[in-house]
This record gives C-alpha cells, structure tokens and sequence, in this order.
C-alpha cells in the first residue's frame, strides 16, 4: 500500500527529502540553546562581564535564528510536498476510475469514490506532512533532549526511565482505544456523502412531495452518528492533556526538589544551578516530543484507513482492457450477436440476456421494444463494449468487440443513454464532446437534423448559451434533442437512440427519425423506444421479453404474430382506446 501511493510523490521528492533535513537542523539547534544558557547562567553566577554575557547572548539569538530558518523552511518545503503529493494523488485516483469500466464502478457508490478523492486523500496529506516534519522532528527531538539531559544530568536524568515508559504506555493505550471509533467513521461518510448527493440530485422530487423535513431528519441522524463516534474518539484522545501534565509536573518537581538538594549538598560539585535550569528545558523537551509521538500515532493511524481506502481504488484494475493487437478500423456498422449470454456479477444467479442471437445489416434502422426491465438497455451497451458478454460473441463490422481498441470502437458507435447528461459550459461546449474538431457549420447541421436548431435560435447567445450543471435550465425534451446532436457529431457507424426521444413530442420525433434516413443513411441505426409510432417505420423490429429476443419482425409482421407487439401497438391507437371504451 505505501509503495502504491509512494507513486504519486514524483517531482515532489526533492522537497520531500529537504523537509526532514531541515527538522534534523532545527531539533540540533533547539536541543544545544538550553546547553548554551546553562553554561551562561553558569558564567553570571561566577561573576562574568557584560562582554561575556552579550558574547553569550549573540551566540544565543544566532542559534535561535538558525532554527527558526531550518523550522520555516522545513514548514514550507513540508506543505509543497505534502500539497503536491495529494494533487498527484487525486489526479490518479480520477485517472484511475476514468479507465474503470461499468463493472468496476458498480463495485463502488459514487459517494465513496468522491469521499476517497476528498476527505481521504485530505487525511493522507495531512499525514505525509506529519511523516516527513513532525515524524523527522519529534523522534530526534526525544533522542538529543535524553543524550543532552543524561550529559547534563547525571544521577538525576535516571528519572527518565520511569517517566518516559508511563507516558509511552499511556499515549499507546490512547490511540489503540481511539482506533475503531475513527476507522467507523469513514464508511458513515460514504453513507452522508450519498445521502447529499441523493438529495441534491432529486431536489425537484424532494420538493413536489414536500419531504424537506424528512430529509433534513435524514441528514441529521447520518451528520449525528459520525459526531458521536468523533467525540467518543476525541474524548479518549483527549486524556493525552492530563497525562502529559501530570508527567510534567512530576519532572518539574523531582529536577526542582532532587537538583536544588544535590546542589546544595555537594556544594556545586555534582551539580550547578546552570545544569538544574537545563534539566528542567530537557525534561519539557522529552514530554513534548512523546506527546507529539502520540499525537503523530493517532493521525497516521486514523488516516491508514484512509490510506488502504485509496489503494483499494488505485488497485482495481480494469475488467476491460484492449487486446494485445488491437483492431483500428472499424468497417461498417454491421452488427451480430452470436449465443449471447450476460450476468452483471459472476456472483449473480440469474443471467440478465439469455441466448441472444441477432443479425443487424450496415445502415439499417432498428427499433428495440419491450416492457421495463426486460433488458433492452443492457442488450446495446454490449455493443459498445460497456461490458463484456458472459457467453457467446458480439461482432461490430465483423469484428469481435473485445479485438477493437476501445477508443476506436466507442468512436463508432454513438449512444444516447436514457439518462441524459449536459454539463456546465455553452451549448457549443457540450456539444464539441462529440467531436472536438467540429466546426459551427457541422454543430448547426447536428442541431438541425436533430430539431435543437429551432429553438438554440431563440436563445439570446444562441450556442454560447450557458447550461448549467446537468442541464438544469433546459427542458427535458430540450436536453434529449442536444445529446442527439452531440451524438451526431461524432459521425458514427452506429447510433444507438435508448427512449431518447420520449420526452419530444411525435411530431417532432417523427421529423428527427426521418432526417436520419435522408442524412446518415449509411448509419446503423438502433431505437429503443415505448411507442410503437418511433419504430414501427423501421426495417425490423425487435421485441425483448424477460432477458430473451420474443420475436423480431417489421410492423406488419409483428401486428400478426406477436401478441406483445400487437397489444403495445392496440393500446397507443385511437382504436385501441375506442375499443376500451366501448
């Protein structure tokens, strides 16, 4: 794991390697300032000059200076590199789930992976600071401030080893019982973390039913369960102040009682007061540099978890992935499924396609009905590659798809997903991710055959229009008609329509299906739709059932001899609604 985010350190290693050189500078310098004093209150004691004393005193703010530009230094070099390092790391982590295909994201919620480039990777750059400054500086801070109290000291810094072993074991303690409330929280981000997302997302939902109250009750419980395993955590951390104070006061009172009598029963012999002062400095030195450990222990400790949660997406490797000899050129737009089989899961019981088998010629439209749930969706995202078949074979231009590089096949074959997507940026914007090159003659072509044209021309800035996030100032009918340009754009082989135009009406529906025939009739088209009126112009229609292919035919043929079809087809006609009434 440490050598998985390691990785991300890259152009930040020199710095990274100049912060612990500079906490080695800084703790050599701050263990030698109470040496120096020691020896000047030794020299006023025995009756030095002023010159003396400000030789001593030039000597004293030379050092201080000295670490206070080894501490600034290391605290700058520290957060570039600390900085640096999440920014490499949040850009691997994004890079690496940009490669994840839809397997491995069903692996983790969308909260999780935006909670894992967020709070995680905040809790392991704030530990990488702590590992190269404090982590450097503490440890040796401990080593000098016992080397210089025990050359100080003499009898009196034995001390230190009944002090240093119950401050130790307390601190240890502390952070073993603070451990599991902190490693709970993290999983109860995720679930805060998708309860706003949620919400957000349905705000409109939420607001129709008026179930603000609820999901503020909602909210508050999640927000109130992670609060209560942070206080429980903080409150034993917590223990780590009285501790620490009650071992200061100790070492305080043994140096000031036990110094003060070796004093003055060895008349200065054994001991000076200079000595004394030093002993009592190094003595707060040693306590702090444990109370720092601990505080260091915890942290790192804390953010392990957050650490192995980072890996664990840096570690997931692709469930898809091009071939060794890769196909670049995709031939037409012809399309077979050869004994296809599909589950989501290898875990999953029950097959979501069973052996489908379908012939689609170059350039021909095909419409795709069947009630919800019977798998007309999962059936296309095959042919894109967005998984991969179970069993069986899926052929594009008579290729196999798993022998296509990726990129060159999902070029070629242009989805327009039930779900609708616009992002925040002008029309033109969005528009250009079908074709970056596409120029403002090709992008009015697209809007027009696909009806977005009329009413892009209404707008004052017309294609530099801002959409916002989602496309939440636009109508639905509006946002399917731009996916549909955007998806024109990319000129493909294949463009595959998943209920794209159900929130259009059927005028408009009908002119957008008939400027496809005239424009791109090269194009293999696929619709999948809920009315019959979209599909029942095209060359076959198929009619998906639980999984499995119920009957494929045109319109005529389907009205008689398929019952799904021809009840669909009764249903959406005046006569069907005469029939019910009368």
């Amino acid at each position: 794991m440490i050598k998985k985010l390691a990785k991300s350190i890259r152009e930040y290693k020199l710095v990274s390697i100049l912060s612990p050189l500079c906490m080695v500078g800084e703790a050599a310098m701050e263990t030698l300032l109470p040496f120096i004093l020691a020896k000047l209150v030794n020299q006023i004691q025995a009756g030095c000059s002023l010159e003396e004393i400000g030789r001593y005193g030039i000597l004293l703010v030379a050092m201080a200076v000295v670490s206070l530009m080894f501490g600034g230094l290391g605290g700058l070099v520290s957060s570039k590199a600390s900085s640096g390092f999440a920014k490499n790391l949040r850009h691997d982590i994004f890079s690496r789930v940009q490669s994840f295909s839809f397997e491995n994201i069903d692996k983790f919620s969308t909260a999780s992976l935006v909670t894992r480039m967020t709070t995680d990777v905040s809790n392991v750059q704030m530990s990488y600071m702590v590992i190269i400054r404090l982590a450097i500086r503490a440890p040796l801070m401990l080593i000098f401030s016992i080397i210089m109290a025990a050359y100080m000291g003499g009898k009196l810094s034995a001390m230190f080893a009944i002090i240093i072993p119950i401050l130790a074991f307390g601190f240890v303690v502390i952070g073993v019982k603070a451990l599991p409330s902190f490693k709970r929280v993290f999983k109860k981000y995720d679930k805060l973390n998708e309860s706003i997302e949620e919400n957000v997302m349905a705000m409109r939902a939420v607001k129709a039913f008026n179930r603000e109250d609820y999901e503020k009750a909602k909210f508050k419980k999640s927000a109130d369960d992670i609060c209560k395993d942070f206080t429980r955590a903080e409150r034993i951390v917590a223990c780590t102040a009285p501790l620490f104070q009650a071992c200061m006061y100790a070492v305080m009172v043994v140096v000031l009682l036990l110094g003060s009598k070796i004093i003055v029963e060895s008349m200065g012999a054994e001991m000076n007061v200079g000595q004394m002062s030093a002993m009592v400095t190094y003595g707060f030195m040693i306590l702090m540099s444990l109370n720092m450990l601990s505080m260091i222990y915890v942290m790192i400790t804390m953010s392990a978890e957050s650490a192995r949660r980072i890996a664990e997406v840096l570690d997931e490797e692709p469930s898809l992935s091009n071939p060794k000899s890769p196909v670049y050129d995709v031939k037409d737009g012809s399309i077979d499924f050869n004994n296809v089989s599909f589950k989501y899961s290898k875990k999953a019981k029950s097959y979501a396609l069973a052996d489908v088998n379908l012939h689609i010629k170059s350039g021909e439209t095909v419409g795709i009905l069947g009630s919800t749930g019977s798998s007309k969706t999962t059936l296309i995202q095959l042919i894109s590659r967005l998984y991969d078949v179970t069993d069986g074979e899926v052929l594009v231009g008579g290729v196999n798809v798993r022998d296509y590089d990726m990129e060159t096949l999902r070029n070629q074959v242009s989805v327009v997903l039930q779900k609708n997507q616009l992002f925040a940026g002008t029309i033109r914007d969005n528009l250009k991710w079908g074709n970056l090159d596409a120029t403002d003659d090709e992008i009015k072509e697209a809007c027009k055959l696909a009806c977005a044209d009329e009413f892009i021309s209404t707008f004052p800035d017309g294609y530099d229009t801002w959409i916002e996030q989602g496309g939440a100032n636009v109508s639905g009918g509006q946002k399917q008609r731009l996916c549909i340009a955007r998806a024109l754009l990319k000129k493909p082989k294949i463009l595959i329509l998943d209920d794209s135009t159900s929130a259009v009406d059927m005028k408009t529906d009908a002119i957008i299906r008939s400027s496809f025939e005239k424009y791109i009739p090269e194009t293999t088209k696929i619709i999948i739709a809920q009315r019959v009126a979209s599909v029942q112009d095209a060359d076959k229609i198929i009619i998906m059932n639980s999984g499995r292919i119920e009957a494929v035919g045109t319109h005529e043929e389907l009205l008689k001899t398929n019952d799904i079809y021809r009840e669909t087809y009764e249903q959406q006609t005046n006569g069907g609604e005469d029939d019910e009434q009368k």
